[in-house]
């Protein structure tokens, strides 16, 4: 199986980026290609911008990346209840692929981690609610809680609960 990886956000501090990271690396029978949104910094979506120049190439290949990949692993950041802005700018971009659905009619794997005890469960029920719409087959959902007291950069989730919660469902993604 081929695994499209992301976190939903730009983040120096990456902590999207570690837990999704963290996830593929759950599942070494597959090959996992890692993405960086920041390799995907495009003019701000506005139907002008579009008409006057086109869709960001950057965003055509993305857009490919998608529709190559059995499975979208994608790990949203929580500002304000929400998508982060630069995610948001991406999937708005996705969308305007011509004769394409955002998120390829691709089976994905949602996740969402914060600092604060919802783990970005506000984002990801968003996410989980609207992304079928766009294309993605949501097959399962993971948020994690209070990010740096359950993670650790070298030996990942910390949390055993948290942990058995995770591989499990990666267990059935894999079924």
């Amino acid at each position: 199986m081929k695994i499209l990886a992301f976190a939903g956000s730009t983040s120096s501090k990456y902590i999207n980026k570690q837990l999704v990271t963290f996830a593929a690396s759950l599942m070494p029978e597959h090959e996992a290609e890692l993405l960086d949104l920041n390799d995907y910094d495009v003019e701000i979506y506005s139907t002008d911008y579009e008409n006057k120049n086109g869709i960001p190439e950057e965003i055509v290949q993305l857009s490919d990346k998608i529709y190559k990949a059995d499975l979208l692993m994608v790990s949203l950041a929580e500002h304000n209840g929400a998508y982060a802005a630069a995610f948001k700018n991406v999937f708005d971009w996705l969308s305007r692929v011509p004769e394409r659905k955002a998120w390829g009619e691709k089976d994905m794997f949602l996740m969402a981690t914060s600092p604060g005890a919802r783990g970005g469960k506000g984002v990801r029920e968003i996410a989980t609610d609207r992304f079928p719409r766009n294309g993605a087959n949501v097959i399962n959902t993971f948020s994690f809680p209070k990010f740096y007291d359950n993670f650790d950069a070298f030996q990942g989730i910390t949390d055993s609960e948290l942990l058995e919660d995770l591989k499990g469902k990666i267990t059935e993604i894999v079924k």
